[in-house]
């Protein structure tokens, strides 16, 4: 005893980092392991444990899956009306964001968003009626991800409603999505007052119109070279999207001028695009989902496909697992509130803008757009170490998606369910804030996780399938 404390102190601590903290403050020699105990205690144990007995290789299954999230190639090749070419439309199907859901359990924000899409669609004329309608049981409730489909916050489509077409050139996969209203009193956020119809029934009869014969004009353009231009102008894809609209704007501005509509029509068009900034957020969603959709069914692989809030619940899928839905409780959002709004007022997490984060933009992005901090919260640092952190639960780095603080580091790319569960680590999300009520709009935006148990749930049934 006596000579082991004559040699030299040598530390490793894990766990607790002010233990180590204070050994180098003694001058001691110490190294920090970041551990701790896996989320889920001796359940998450025992699943993990389990893993030893699938007869799959895991590992070269999610290697092929992110070959194919590399090699996609999402292309906006044109618009329409949603009954054209979105699959499975029907007049009194309403389309909307997470997971499966029915009305009773709705939230307030999509619950004002399908009102709205009723008045919309002419199917009622007010309020009361579209509630009626709603619960009539009449109308069909599906969510976008069932129709090769994403939708911002409340997510919510209709038959008549202008979509993108974006189609993934590498593997031949088409992913639709609607246009983006703007920000603040706004459907997708629940708002269903004569003015959000109004600017939707011109993003109809105008914007889509003239967007749609300057896509033609101009030929099909290339989102993931936006994408990957402006995560090195200061974006990230999800919640700061003014350099990708920007570039999107470039180069649609051209072909818009060329159009056969009048002159004021046109100017109003380069005015709305122009004015938002979060125009090309529901381009970057639909290319995500593109991106992902040919790695749906791949057997074996424990990379997740999709994550969705609607309001209620959070869902995931996983590549390995096609088609079933993991749910647990939507999340409340820490973030910062316009004014005359705060936490009281929030809905919990909302919208399909989370593909985003599980193509490997989006939140895992954040050290990309050290501005988002000003939307969203927090500080330039907590958003490069967002960044830094989803790299521990993710299986590669973007080939194409750069991150200019990292030294062009690829952004983390491949959410594994193992490796969630494994150490603990959720993936960082950032979002809007709706209004717990329907009707009133965006109240503020934030940070936030999804509940752990999802991917435990999802773990065990991978384990439960392959073993």
């Amino acid at each position: 005893m006596r000579e082991l404390f004559k040699q030299e102190l040598k530390v490793i601590n894990i766990g607790l980092k002010g233990f180590y903290e204070d050994l180098k403050k003694q001058g001691a020699k110490a190294v920090h392991v970041d551990w701790k105990p896996p989320l889920g205690g001796r359940e998450t144990l025992e699943v993990l444990e389990a893993l030893k007995n699938v007869k799959v290789d895991i590992e070269e299954a999610n290697k092929k899956v992110i070959e194919i999230l590399m090699a996609g190639q999402p292309t906006l090749v044109g618009m329409a009306q949603a009954k054209d070419v979105v699959p499975g439309m029907e007049k009194k199907l309403i389309l909307h964001a997470g997971p499966p859901i029915e009305w009773e359990r709705m939230s307030g924000p999509l619950k004002g968003a399908v009102i709205g899409g009723l008045i919309y669609e002419g199917l009622a004329k007010d309020e009361k009626e579209a509630e009626e309608l709603a619960k009539s049981g009449e109308i069909k409730f599906d969510p976008w991800h069932h129709h090769d489909g994403v939708g911002p916050m409340a997510g919510v489509a209709t038959y008549s409603m202008p979509v993108f077409i974006i189609e993934n050139k590498t593997y031949g996969v088409r992913a639709y999505c609607t246009m983006n209203e703007g920000l603040g009193k706004v459907l997708r956020y629940g708002a269903y007052s004569q003015e959000v119809i109004d600017r939707l029934k011109w993003m109809e009869e105008v914007l889509y119109p003239v967007l749609k014969e300057a896509i033609k004009l101009k030929g099909e353009i290339n989102l993931k070279n936006i994408i990957a231009q402006a995560l090195q102008m200061g974006d990230e894809c999800h919640n700061r999207n003014r350099a990708a609209t920007s570039l999107f704007f470039r180069e649609i501005a051209p072909a818009i001028i060329e159009t056969s509509f009048s002159d004021k029509d046109k100017k109003k068009v380069l005015e709305f695009i122009d004015s938002n900034d979060h125009f090309f957020l529901n381009l970057s969603m639909p290319a995500m989902k593109a991106t992902l959709m040919p790695a749906e069914g791949v057997e074996g692989s424990t990379i997740v496909t999709v994550m969705a809030r609607n309001g209620t619940d959070f869902g995931i899928r996983v590549a390995g697992l096609k088609g079933e839905w993991f749910v647990g409780p939507a999340q409340e959002v820490d973030g910062l509130f316009f004014p005359g709004f705060g936490p009281e007022d929030a809905n919990p997490d909302i919208g399909d803008s989370t593909i985003t984060e599980t193509g490997g933009i989006g939140g895992f992005a954040m050290a990309s757009a050290p501005a988002i901090v000003k939307f969203v919260g927090g500080t330039v640092k907590d958003a490069i170490e967002t960044t830094k952190k989803m790299y521990e639960i993710t299986d590669a780095e973007n080939n194409t998606y750069k991150v200019p603080f990292l030294e062009f580091r690829g952004t983390p790319t491949g959410i594994n369910i193992v490796k969630v569960v494994e150490k603990g680590i959720l993936p960082r999300i950032n979002t809007g804030i709706a209004h717990k009520e329907p009707g009133i709009g965006q109240v503020g935006a934030g940070l936030t996780y999804p509940p752990m148990n999802i991917f435990i749930d999802a773990l065990k049934k991978f384990v439960e399938k392959y073993s």
